[in-house]
């Protein structure tokens, strides 16, 4: 299903992506980056906090990162200082980056179990498909971003995969 080509195409689109969203949260003061507007995680630092922390605990269980502190109730204060953020964001992105340039394709055949908070359960599911949510859950969450930054008079940048710029 999933292959390591995949993963790194994925891996791309998602630092490219998280770049123009946190230039265009960066135009922004921390008062509009802050406010309530009405998304699961409220607002446009919540939501870019909760999905640092989904990432993360995501390359946690990939083995790529320590894991990180608190649960998906606390994800949305990860962090308060929004450069602070900013440096974070980058960091994690090239570990993303780092480790789907690594990933083989045997691995994404094998099977994880682990005790799923969100699901109040033990889970079990294929590699593959967990590395298919990865980048889904960041997807989602970025869409959410960017009509947030819309709304709030922000520009980002194309979202479409097709224009996903050559590694050159």
């Amino acid at each position: 299903m999933i292959t390591p080509e995949f993963a790194r195409m994925m891996a791309r689109y998602n630092a490219w992506q998280n770049r123009s969203l946190v230039a265009a949260a960066s135009g922004l003061d921390d008062a509009n980056r802050l406010a309530d507007r009405g998304a699961f995680f409220r607002s446009i630092a919540g939501t870019f906090n909760h999905l640092y922390w989904g990432d993360s605990i995501w390359m946690w269980r990939f083995g790529a990162t320590e894991k990180p502190k608190g649960s998906i109730a606390d994800s949305v204060g990860c962090f308060e200082a929004w450069a602070d953020f900013v440096a974070a964001r980058h960091a994690l992105d090239q570990v993303i980056l780092d480790w789907a340039e690594a990933v083989p394709a045997e691995w994404l055949n094998g099977e994880m179990r682990w005790h799923s908070n969100a699901a109040g359960r033990e889970v079990s599911r294929k590699h593959g498909l967990l590395v298919a949510h990865f980048f889904n859950h960041q997807t989602h969450h970025r869409g959410q971003i960017h009509a947030m930054l819309t709304a709030a008079g922000a520009r980002p940048d194309d979202t479409d995969l097709f224009l996903l710029p050559d590694r050159t």
